[in-house]
């Protein structure tokens, strides 16, 4: 049986949350550089405030412990995207691809223009883990990884090639990334990775009826579900002509001249 507290809250939660704070980092990381030191500081507070949530929130199983812990993973995740997205902590090749790159070379070359995010990403992974080990309360670690593996397998797809390669709300300074996109085409990996995630999501969803109703169980569960479904629904985007800037157009200046082109968040 469904529950509104349980099962539609949580998801109409996510889903909000997921939007506004998409759009208002592509709003922070597409304005003008000398801002980048603000948005960074900003979300550096955030960061940590996150991270003292989520140990806090680790130690009760209640509802609201719950709800403390995914918005604290949230905040840490959105820390690190600021600092990925204002090329503060991107990796360090800061350059297009050469056209002779083939292969592990290619590889090796996109590998380096997000390698400190990467392993940014990866220590902050363990780290919460490390913290909720043993806690009773392990949502914001869980959070959080499931984020790192949906964003991680998002640019595998990009770096192989997908049929919409969506560059829309990456910000000017970060164009040398579209040099490391593989060509637009389906892959397999794509459409086993859609189908894996919707596997994923199904698992959360039945964990999410299993559960006691009302309980801290039901409502881990369904934010972990509809979080998995949004991963899901943005790697579909990947594979159909759909633009980022039809949800998000409200965050992102207007480029003079620039002329629009296929769109994501990576």
């Amino acid at each position: 049986m469904v529950s509104w507290s349980g099962h539609i809250v949580p998801f109409m939660v996510t889903v909000a949350i997921w939007f506004i704070a998409t759009g208002l980092i592509a709003w922070a990381d597409n304005r003008e550089r000398g801002t980048f030191l603000k948005s960074l500081i900003i979300g550096g507070i955030g960061g940590v405030a996150g991270l003292i949530a989520i140990w806090v929130a680790s130690y009760s199983v209640s509802v609201g412990a719950v709800y403390i812990a995914f918005i604290g993973a949230l905040l840490v995740w959105a820390w690190h995207e600021i600092g990925f997205l204002t090329g503060a902590a991107a990796g360090p090749r800061r350059t297009p691809c050469p056209p002779e790159a083939k292969g592990l070379d290619r590889f090796t070359q996109a590998s380096a223009t997000v390698m400190n995010h990467e392993i940014a990403l990866a220590l902050t992974a363990l780290m919460l883990i490390s913290l909720s080990w043993n806690a009773p309360n392990q949502i914001g670690a869980t959070v959080f990884v499931l984020m790192f593996g949906l964003r991680l397998l998002s640019k595998i797809n990009l770096f192989v090639g997908v049929p919409n390669s969506t560059t829309e709300m990456l910000p000017p300074h970060l164009d040398y990334l579209k040099t490391y996109f593989g060509p637009n085409r389906m892959t397999a990996l794509l459409a086993m990775s859609i189908i894996a995630i919707l596997g994923v999501a199904a698992w959360f969803a039945s964990l999410a009826m299993a559960a006691p109703m009302g309980s801290a169980e039901m409502v881990g569960a369904t934010l972990l579900f509809a979080l998995t479904l949004l991963g899901a629904l943005e790697h579909i985007f990947l594979a159909l002509p759909f633009r980022d800037g039809l949800l998000w157009g409200w965050a992102l200046p207007k480029r003079s001249g620039a002329k629009i082109q296929s769109n994501t968040s990576i």
